[in-house]
């Protein structure tokens, strides 16, 4: 029996108009209470992804089931267990934070005195309380996304999806996000599925990244389990004085097979690891070179990622985005 708190999608594909294949068969299975990072670059297929397994658009092909519901034959009871904060907030800018929730509360059809309850207690969990009265488009970008995700907690939801919440925050607002989204899941069971293109943001928050490129998932697992499918850490040195840069290159080549560096610097991947990196300061110093900078390189899930593609996710992320709008479908 599939579990009423997870996701699970085979094969799922969502093709468009003129042959463009945004989803090409994907399979997902995202456990109760984890948090799923779903990584790619801009038109990689993660908001297509998102679209589809809350029923916004119909796939073309594969299944889908989430909160143990198939999300084409039973999208009203998907839409019943989940929560969304999509991109596009669907912020009033005339109404104030308050008045939104009353009215979200409202068609979820809770009574007077649970609305007024809920409503507060979530206010003040987003940090909103001071601004409750104000109207939505005196707020900042961060303080609009912390609004939308309250919004989408109204309900209680057992699921949570979150398309990219952190686009265009600044540090101190996707901070606090991040806080709240790993409360949820720590402390009430919450599964969330994230769609982000920041690095950082899945290696903070997910419990297991899936990474996404041209609508296929090339690379599952935890981030730490990534990361060490790339192998071990580089050690890049820039030597004080330039002429030296050939000396420096020779030395640290005892110690691994050269990768690429700043131009001024010089990088080999260690063959023995972290560890090594005394013996290469050791060796450096036998050989009287000085050095203006000396790194160690731990790998990233961008280097995970250009493992993967042969391109790197950092600023592949204005690419030209190829995915369609959501279809209407029917309630």
């Amino acid at each position: 029996m599939q579990d009423e708190h997870g996701i699970q999608a085979e094969g799922l594909a969502r093709e468009f108009k003129g042959g463009i294949r945004a989803v090409d068969g994907i399979d997902l299975q995202v456990a109760p209470g984890e948090i799923y990072g779903f990584l790619g670059p801009n038109g990689a297929g993660k908001s297509t992804t998102v679209h589809m397994l809350t029923t916004l658009l119909p796939p073309t092909a594969g299944t889908a089931r989430v909160a143990g519901f198939d999300v084409v034959r039973e999208g009203a009871q998907v839409r019943a267990a989940i929560g969304a904060a999509l991109q596009e907030a669907a912020l009033d800018p005339l109404l104030t934070g308050r008045e939104h929730l009353r009215l979200q509360t409202a068609l979820h059809g809770m009574g007077k005195a649970e609305r007024k309850r809920r409503g507060e207690a979530l206010l003040e969990r987003v940090g909103l309380t001071q601004a409750a009265d104000r109207k939505v488009q005196t707020y900042s970008g961060g303080m609009k996304r912390r609004l939308d995700l309250a919004l989408a907690l109204v309900h209680e939801p057992s699921i949570l999806f979150l398309d990219e919440p952190t686009t265009g925050l600044d540090p101190q607002s996707r901070n606090a996000l991040w806080t709240e989204v790993a409360r949820l899941a720590r402390d009430e069971g919450v599964t969330v599925f994230l769609t982000t293109q920041y690095l950082e943001e899945a290696d903070v928050l997910a419990d297991r990244v899936g990474i996404i490129d041209h609508g296929r998932l090339v690379a599952e697992g935890t981030p730490a389990a990534l990361k060490a499918e790339i192998g071990r850490p580089s050690v890049e040195a820039i030597p004080a004085d330039p002429s030296e840069r050939d000396a420096v290159a020779r030395t640290l080549e005892r110690f691994g097979r050269p990768v690429p560096g700043s131009p001024k610097g010089v990088a080999v991947r260690l063959d023995g690891g972290e560890e090594a990196l005394a013996d290469v300061v050791r060796a450096l110093d036998a050989e009287g070179l000085h050095l203006a900078h000396l790194q160690l390189h731990a790998p990233t899930l961008d280097d995970v990622f250009l493992a993967k593609t042969g391109r790197s996710l950092e600023g592949a992320g204005d690419e030209l985005d190829t995915e369609a709008e959501p279809e209407p479908v029917p309630a």
